[in-house]
């Protein structure tokens, strides 16, 4: 609550209002508080909850992350780890360094409890991302790095565009996250299609078996990152190639284009465009995570995230079907303490294995 009603209100007012801004001065200065020590062990013992699974055979010391879209470039990796997350995922990265789309580009409905953004995988390239993590090292949590297609590359030269970011960023990470369905790149989501995701897939699954023969550790899991959007139909195609092809989870879901859900005055945001996230995905998500786990089983093992705002969200997800969560908007309009109330209230649930 004080969150709410003082600091984000402090926040926007010192930035004119401007989302982007206030996000990017809050990475900024977690950045630094990452390299500080002392302080992310005092938050770490406040924060941090001890709830540990193994899921895709790797530990994690609690079931909730930072999901992508909040530290692109991996900048306060420390720091996530100090507020409680138990895993962080980056990116999305990009095979080239870009920009984004133009501003403004990222947008806080607070009536809806939502975030509208169309960023646009605005990045500073693989090859950046995977000298910081060389030269900083990796945080004390698993990271996920999520992957996807540089817009200067056309649909069909995607495979090598996403295999070119495997390889220079396989040897910092944890999980893969491959991102075939933002809206905010054209042409992006028609890479979730059965022909086009079975070519994407079934090279990336034999680069990444190649890397790991090559530096003889296990191979990293490769993990699918859907769309809310797409019919059952098409979703139960994509388990089929993800099935196919090893893939060791997914990820459910990415941000919509629906604006179904949003409070009367947000109505302006209709015409929008982008993806939108937070409490109007929440329904959305739990049945899409539901579906996966009702087709897959455990064999693919769901990374739920969209519209989790506090326990009893996390919780449906979960009796749904994933076995991990992921935050994102919570997070950016709420502050840390969901994170410390979310965990809190899955430490005390009597969890039966699947």
């Amino acid at each position: 609550m004080l969150f709410d009603r003082i600091v984000r209100p402090a926040l926007y007012r010192l930035n004119r209002q401007d989302a982007e801004t206030v996000h990017e001065r809050t990475v900024r200065l977690l950045a630094r508080m990452s390299a500080a020590g002392p302080l992310t062990t005092a938050l770490r013992r406040y924060y941090r909850i001890d709830d540990p699974c193994t899921v895709f055979g790797i530990r994690f010391p609690n079931r909730l992350g930072l999901a992508a879209g909040m530290d692109k470039d991996g900048r306060a990796l420390n720091a996530w780890s100090a507020l409680g997350f138990g895993f962080v995922e980056v990116g999305t990265v990009t095979r080239h360094a870009q920009p984004g789309n133009p501003k403004p580009r990222l947008f806080t409905l607070e009536a809806s409890d939502a975030v509208l953004n169309r960023m646009g995988f605005n990045n500073a390239g693989a090859a950046a991302l995977a000298r910081r993590l060389a030269t900083t090292g990796t945080p004390d949590v698993p990271i996920g790095i999520s992957i996807g297609k540089s817009k200067v590359t056309p649909v069909e030269d995607a495979i090598s565009d996403y295999r070119e970011s495997l390889v220079t960023l396989y040897p910092h990470a944890d999980y893969v996250a491959v991102n075939v369905s933002s809206p905010n790149t054209p042409g992006l989501r028609s890479l979730q299609d059965r022909g086009a995701l079975t070519e994407l897939l079934a090279e990336l699954s034999r680069t990444s078996r190649d890397l790991a023969a090559a530096s003889g550790r296990g191979p990293v899991p490769l993990l699918v990152k859907v769309a809310p959007d797409l019919t059952f139909d098409a979703i139960a195609e994509l388990l089929d190639v993800c099935l196919e092809h090893e893939v060791a989870g997914v990820i459910a879901t990415n941000t919509t284009l629906s604006r179904d859900g949003l409070a009367p005055q947000d109505a302006r945001f209709v015409s929008e465009q982008g993806g939108l996230s937070g409490r109007p995905l929440a329904a959305r998500s739990v049945e899409v995570v539901r579906f996966v786990h009702d087709q897959a089983g455990d064999t693919l093992p769901i990374i739920g995230v969209g519209g989790i705002g506090g326990p009893d969200d996390a919780l449906r997800m979960l009796d749904a079907g994933a076995s991990l969560l992921q935050l994102y908007s919570a997070f950016a309009l709420h502050g840390p303490g969901v994170v410390r109330r979310i965990n809190s209230r899955l430490a005390r649930r009597q969890v039966v294995p699947r």
